[in-house]
């Protein structure tokens, strides 16, 4: 059995302070750090997502742009556009021990990192199938979006999905509820991290 952990969209624009910043985003960074930290030969291979937007272009009518009004459900400001500070990790984020970065999103709306692309062009399921990789634990930003997007895949794809809900932030609770209900039903498990430290007793 290999396991991966996936690491969804720990960006600038998506923490405190960002074009889209959710609460809770800066406590994701500084805990997948911690994780990383203590529980890094727990995994197989490591995959981290970044949002690369276009900056010459609406991405597929993913940016509401300047003459449009966003309506936080389809279209969205501009955010994490390629090479701006906002595209990249947060500073508490200590990608060190990330082995493959994911870029989605480039001239399109990407919610799902399945739907980015390796430097090598890899995807995600490719990287996984090379890996041998079985399970999947997920954390990251936004618990309604991204991470959703990305679970339902890893499900789709045949692994067996954890979701560590202490190392995710959503939008708005009511959505992340019904995001972490509609992943459970798909299958996956919602754990704390602290479970890893558990099966390693």
């Amino acid at each position: 059995m290999t396991r991966a952990l996936m690491i969804v969209d720990v960006q600038n624009d998506f923490t405190e302070g960002g074009a889209l910043g959710v609460a809770g985003g800066n406590a994701v960074a500084q805990g997948v750090s911690k994780l990383l930290a203590e529980h890094r030969d727990a995994y197989g291979v490591v995959i981290a997502s970044r949002d690369w937007h276009d900056a010459d272009n609406d991405n597929g009518g993913h940016f509401a742009g300047e003459d449009g009004d966003p309506d936080f459900v389809e279209t969205w400001p501009d955010h994490c556009v390629a090479g701006t500070p906002g595209a990249e990790y947060h500073p508490d984020f200590d990608h060190s021990g990330v082995d493959v970065h994911i870029r989605k999103g480039q001239g399109e709306a990407a919610y799902s990192a399945f739907e980015g692309v390796a430097d090598d062009g890899r995807t995600v399921a490719q990287i996984l199938d090379d890996h041998g990789v079985t399970e999947v634990d997920l954390v990251g930003i936004a618990t309604d979006y991204c991470v959703r997007a990305s679970g339902l895949d890893a499900v789709e794809h045949g692994r067996h999905v954890r979701i560590f809900t202490d190392l995710i932030a959503g939008v708005a609770p009511e959505s992340s509820e019904a995001a972490l209900a509609e992943l459970a039903h798909a299958g996956a498990v919602l754990a704390d991290s602290s479970s890893l430290g558990e099966a390693r007793e």
